[in-house]
Order: structure tokens, then sequence, then C-alpha cells
């Protein structure tokens, strides 16, 4: 999260996700802790401050994602790129069966792993959730 971002990209970035986290699909509502602004591409690579590369993050996965863009996957030297929510449509790349979130690519995959979408806590926590009707 940047403290930088002026308040009015901030409340665009949000209302755009539906104030839902863009990875996980988390709804803020639904947590503690206030919603970030995530550089999907980080300062630290070249990412600009634009609506185009900013998405709106819950704190867990904003933590886990950190400044990573991508991650080698299955021993190989191939890097696969983290899921990007203005290029990608989650519903892509990924499916929830039973409070796991499951990928269907390799970009799916590689966010899964990075973000550590299916954390036993994580997971307990998006079942009840789900049995609520509030997820996705």
């Amino acid at each position: 999260m940047s403290r930088n971002i002026p308040e009015v990209i901030r409340k665009a970035v949000a209302e755009r996700s539906g104030n839902r986290c863009e990875y996980c699909r988390r709804l803020e509502g639904d947590s503690f802790i206030k919603f970030q602004v995530d550089h999907i591409i980080s300062r630290k690579h070249r990412g600009q401050t634009v609506l185009e590369n900013l998405a709106y993050a819950c704190a867990i996965c904003n933590g886990n994602k950190g400044s990573d863009i991508g991650t080698i996957l299955h021993n190989t030297d191939v890097f696969t790129r983290l899921f990007n929510p203005r290029k990608d449509d989650w519903f892509d790349h990924f499916e929830v069966t039973e409070g796991l979130i499951y990928s269907k690519t390799d970009i799916g995959e590689a966010t899964i792993l990075v973000l550590n979408l299916n954390e036993v806590n994580r997971i307990l926590e998006r079942l009840d959730l789900i049995e609520a009707g509030l997820f996705p």
C-alpha cells in the first residue's frame, strides 16, 4: 500500500472493484482491516501510480504480494506472472470449491502460491462467507 495515493484515486479504485479484494474476492465490509490500493506492477519495477496499474486489495493479499510480479512454477526456469486485475478476468484463472481457490491456469497457480490464497485460516473464513452468501 502507498500512503501517497490521492483520496480521489483511492475512492475510484475501491468503487471500480465493488469494494472487493481483486485477488481473493473478499468484500471489504467483511474485514476488520481497511483495504489497500496495490500497485499491480510495483514502483520498484517501474509501475506507475495510475488507475490502470492499481488494484484494491485486502491487507493479507497485498502483504503477501509485496512487490512481486510473478514466480517460477513446477521446478522449471519459466517465469509466470501474477494475475493482473486490469488485464485478466478472475473467473478465467480461478474457481472456488468448498472454500478452496483452485487455479485454471499457470497465472492462477502462481497467484495462489505467492498470495497464499489457500492458507488454512483463509479457507475457513471463506467457508463462513460462502455459507452466509457473501462469497464470491
